[in-house]
């Protein structure tokens, strides 16, 4: 079936859209989330504020745009990652493909990943979008043999595959593993346990506290996903 075409007055409303939130972009990188208002964007897209609400209900709907939209930008930067090798190169390509996204786009990665909104809840389909980004982290740490260390985390996580069937989709999806297959307990292990050791540098850097430290936050990060391959053996 061919696509449906769009009317003059559709892409006319898309183009608007597109503006207006490109605009709240700049905000965004100009102040933060503070900084984005909706009448000084309706004022540099030379439209009145009512007007302005026919294309973004209020301020929360405009950000859970930037939301969604930051999300899939952190994805498509991981989900270009090539990862076939697998291994510890794959686990240190996808790790510096998040953290090249997040400082080039710090603005971006805080909204997502910074502090908390007050009054703002984030779009229901936040939750997906954080795992598509996490995803292919699974695939490499499949393929772990973690230490014994490890075991009593791996039984933790081997159990909430057990209770939560969305949980074990998105192994299942990722890693073509069964919820009761070892190995998806230890490739959700590694991928949760990896999050907060990338996320945790990647914040402070985007924040610039690791000004003056002595040290590149890029070797940081390398060495911190080293210890984890070393953790599940990854060659």
């Amino acid at each position: 079936m061919a696509a449906q075409t769009r009317s003059p007055r559709e892409r006319y409303r898309e183009q608007t859209r597109a503006e207006i939130k490109a605009i709240a972009v700049r905000q965004l990188a100009e102040g933060g989330v503070g900084s984005v208002a909706l009448l000084r964007i309706a004022k540099d897209i030379g439209m009145s504020g009512p007007a302005l609400y026919r294309y973004f209900a209020g301020r929360d709907e405009l950000l859970s745009e930037l939301v969604v939209d930051a999300y899939q930008e952190a994805a498509d930067a991981i989900h270009a990652v090539e990862t076939s090798a697998g291994g510890r190169a794959a686990l240190h390509a996808l790790a510096a493909a998040f953290r090249e996204w997040a400082v080039a786009q710090p603005h971006l990665y805080l909204l997502i990943q910074g502090t908390p909104v007050p009054g703002f809840t984030a779009p229901a389909e936040t939750l997906l979008l954080a795992r598509a980004v996490i995803g292919p982290f699974l695939a490499v740490f499949a393929q772990g043999r973690p230490l014994r260390t490890l075991d009593p985390l791996i039984d933790e996580f081997g159990r909430w595959l057990g209770e939560e069937p969305e949980v074990a989709a998105w192994v299942g999806q990722w890693t073509g593993l069964a919820a009761d297959d070892p190995a998806a307990a230890v490739a959700l292990t590694g991928a949760i346990t990896a999050w907060p050791q990338i996320h945790g540098t990647v914040s402070l850097e985007t924040a610039g506290q690791f000004t003056g430290m002595g040290h590149r936050p890029a070797t940081l990060l390398a060495v911190q996903i080293d210890i984890l391959a070393d953790a599940f053996q990854l060659a």
